[in-house]
């Protein structure tokens, strides 16, 4: 098969001529055999849970011949992602990541600064449901003082924001490319969800919000009998209604590559330091503010915000290594200084650093 491409016809190879039909709706993937699967592979928990939702008493494979999930004693691909006990086994795929980073940007080598990472296999709903709990534990709280003089506390991003995007990313990500996964990036500014493979055939970056097209039909309808995905296309207009609901920047979707969706919630905890700051001018002098050096402003800034500062937390915030930031930190600490250091030993690694 030759496509069109300028002024030229490029031979496709077998692997991109599929990919041509799945964008297209001639075949489906998520019907496609795994052909290495069978009922042994199957978790049966997730199954008893959605035979509950059905409320059926037939037996395991019954259900998964009726709903399409299995045929020839093969589970589809839709039916090991849904419900065998490790889809990655068949296809690498078929995980989610989830990353905690230290700062605005992503570093690496040396200075690396991942705080906080794991992986998830399994079946979707437990996925939804481990990367769902992590994701709380990880988002951060933020308390400001209401004009009833009542200090209020308002989380880093709406909920349904998020999850709403981390469901999306599962639910219709393109599971025919093989060499990437879902990933959720958490940065102290924003929150990316990337979501392999490129925008399915009718929908546009331009469009997404009113046009719904489902690259997993039988995934997607699954995950709604759970309980979890919005047939009705109200799920992205209502990601866009929250965020501005609270305040925060329009989400924004882009197609790094042509490759893979990518969702990004910002926070706004610039804001909030601005007001912050504010406060902080209250309590420090100026002429204490202005002796204080680039970095050293930014550690006070830091902690103020924070409530405290650790060397890689401000290692990450001003892009040096950690060796120079507990040096600063050192320096606006001990008499007379700025900041009170906490800890058991010097190697303690959970020291930390406080406004005096």
């Amino acid at each position: 098969m030759f496509l069109r491409q300028n002024d030229k016809s490029v031979k496709l190879t077998r692997e991109q001529v599929s990919a041509l039909e799945y964008d297209k709706g001639q075949r489906v993937f998520e019907d496609e055999l795994v052909s290495d699967s069978s009922i042994e592979d199957v978790d049966h928990e997730v199954l008893d849970r959605y035979k509950e939702l059905l409320g059926t008493e037939a037996s395991d494979e019954q259900v998964l011949r009726s709903r399409r999930f299995m045929r020839d004693g093969k589970l589809t691909v839709a039916g090991a992602l849904l419900f065998a006990q490790d889809p990655s086994v068949m296809m690498p795929q078929a995980r989610v990541r989830v990353l905690r980073y230290d700062g605005v940007r992503m570093e690496t080598g040396e200075r690396l600064n991942i705080t906080k990472e794991r992986t998830f296999c399994g079946p979707l709903p437990k996925v939804i449901e481990g990367a769902y709990a992590l994701i709380s534990s990880m988002l951060r709280d933020f308390q400001f003082l209401g004009p009833d003089g009542k200090f209020q506390t308002v989380p880093e991003y709406p909920e349904f924001a998020w999850f709403e995007g981390l469901v999306n990313a599962v639910t219709h990500r393109d599971y025919a490319f093989r060499g990437d996964y879902v990933r959720v990036s958490m940065f102290d500014d924003r929150l990316e969800i990337v979501s392999p493979g490129p925008l399915p055939n009718i929908v546009t970056l331009d469009n997404m919000r009113e046009t719904r097209y489902s690259r997993n039909p039988r995934i997607a309808r699954t995950l709604v009998e759970f309980g979890w995905v919005r047939e009705l296309n109200e799920g992205i207009p209502r990601i866009y209604s929250e965020m501005q609901g609270m305040l925060l920047n329009a989400p924004t979707y882009s197609e790094p590559d042509n490759a893979k969706v990518k969702l990004t919630l910002e926070n706004n905890i610039v804001a909030r330091s601005v007001r912050r700051r504010e406060a902080l001018d209250d309590k420090l002098s100026p002429e204490s503010l202005a002796a204080l050096g680039e970095y050293e402003l930014a550690a006070v800034r830091l902690a103020f915000a924070n409530g405290k500062v650790t060397a890689a937390e401000l290692a990450g915030h001003i892009g040096r290594g950690q060796r120079t930031a507990t040096r600063i930190l050192k320096g606006l600490s001990g008499d007379g200084g700025l900041f009170e250091w906490h800890g058991s030993s010097a190697t303690d690694p959970n020291q930390f650093y406080t406004l005096v």
